[in-house]
């Protein structure tokens, strides 16, 4: 049976609900493994894809002096879910070994045969003793190790600087080598900071916007405004298949979609059409509230970056949510648009979201929006609209998707 080593990172200063965290940590792994993933079934090879993806995946997870232990067969299935887990800074394959230093050396031999054949030329040992009991301390690993592996492959050399490869050791209740570290998504396990109601829409932002709250530790739930038939059916199929990406990182999203045609043509028929999508975007927060508070979020999020269009200037955020007690969590509020797409490729949704679908929010936006919107004067303006009853209207007819 295949073993990875986690390294729990940002979970390990969290002093006396550490244990909290380390639960729910385990908990969303064995999830992970059960849940099937859209991202797993676009990346998966061949014979995975046509192998039977409702069988159980048999995995034992332990816990053991700030490790996890993650002991299974398949290995397609947890290095998927791995590198989708919140709440770990790093992970291996690797396995245990006795702890002796001609079995340590030997693997470190066998690991430095691994670089050469990746056509890495460098490396340096890494070594942690946890058990003080192993005769050669963390230096002594270090220098003898290095030494062996020197000796016994041609073409290697040490650079402790800038190594091609490393070869990690860590002495504990076994001997553990390895030079696969990959990096995690670190933060805190999914579950662990509420839940928060994600506005999502079909562009880049916003699917950033919520995998960085879960990154925190908040489950997410999604709500999308649609405008059919202003707005078409692959508009909607996009934002599915967005929450379906953003949702393998936090154990599923539920995406209520709702119908909000009447609330849009109303405020194009009687408000000022330099104001109408700060009115739209009011519309919208009230109606996330009210979806929010009947689902028992605790707050909204939101995709907004600081001045990027006209309705996200601080004016005219102060308008869009001057009408609703949740607070509102932007958390690309002081990120620019390169960042936001970096990160976009990183999390795989980018391409989803430049697909030319457009959400009703641009097929609604006026040629010369206020930029500076007074809150008094918005609140006029809406108040004037009578929205309440259709807001309500669409709210009822609203229909929610599991992704």
């Amino acid at each position: 049976m295949n073993t990875w080593l986690l390294k729990l990172g940002e979970l390990t200063l969290k002093g006396g609900n550490r244990k909290t965290f380390e639960s729910v940590l385990k908990r969303n792994l064995l999830r992970m493994l059960d849940r099937p993933s859209a991202t797993n079934e676009n990346a998966a090879p061949p014979d995975v894809q046509a192998a039977d993806k409702a069988a159980p995946v048999k995995a034992r997870v332990e816990t053991r002096n700030g490790r996890f232990y993650v002991h299974c067969d398949d290995e397609y299935a947890v290095e998927q879910a791995l590198s989708h887990l919140m709440g770990i800074s790093g992970w291996a394959k690797t396995r245990g070994l006795e702890k002796t230093v001609e079995a340590v050396m030997a693997a470190c031999i066998e690991e430095g045969k691994k670089l050469r054949e990746r056509g890495i030329s460098t490396f340096k040992i890494e070594a942690r003793r946890t058990d003080k009991s192993f005769p050669l301390d963390s230096w002594g690993l270090r220098s003898q190790c290095g030494q062996a592996v020197l000796d016994a492959i041609s073409g290697l050399t040490v650079d402790v600087h800038k190594p091609g490869g490393i070869i990690q050791i860590e002495i504990r209740e076994k001997a553990y080598v390895y030079s696969n570290a990959q990096k995690g998504l670190g933060g805190l396990p999914v579950g662990t900071a509420g839940r928060g109601l994600l506005l999502l829409s079909g562009g880049i932002d916003s699917p950033v916007a919520g995998f960085l709250m879960a990154n925190r530790g908040m489950g997410i739930d999604a709500v999308h405004f649609h405008a059919y038939p202003y707005t078409s059916l692959e508009a909607r199929q996009k934002v599915i298949d967005l929450a379906k990406i953003v949702g393998d990182y936090c154990l599923g999203i539920r995406l209520y979609i709702i119908g909000f045609t009447r609330v849009q043509m109303r405020i194009k028929e009687r408000s000022p059409l330099p104001w109408s999508t700060v009115l739209l975007r009011m519309a919208m927060m009230e109606c996330a509230e009210k979806l929010a508070l009947k689902i028992k979020s605790k707050c909204l999020i939101s995709g907004e970056s600081l001045s990027q269009v006209a309705s996200q200037t601080v004016e005219n955020l102060s308008c869009t949510q001057s009408r609703i007690k949740l607070p509102v969590l932007r958390p690309l509020i002081g990120i620019g648009k390169e960042s936001i797409i970096r990160k976009a490729e990183t999390i795989g949704t980018y391409e989803t979201s430049i697909q030319p679908y457009e959400d009703c929010c641009v097929l609604f936006s006026p040629p010369h929006p206020v930029l500076r919107g007074d809150v008094s004067e918005a609140n006029a303006l809406y108040e004037s609209l009578e929205l309440g009853p259709l807001i309500d209207e669409a709210l009822g007819e609203g229909e929610s998707v599991r992704c």
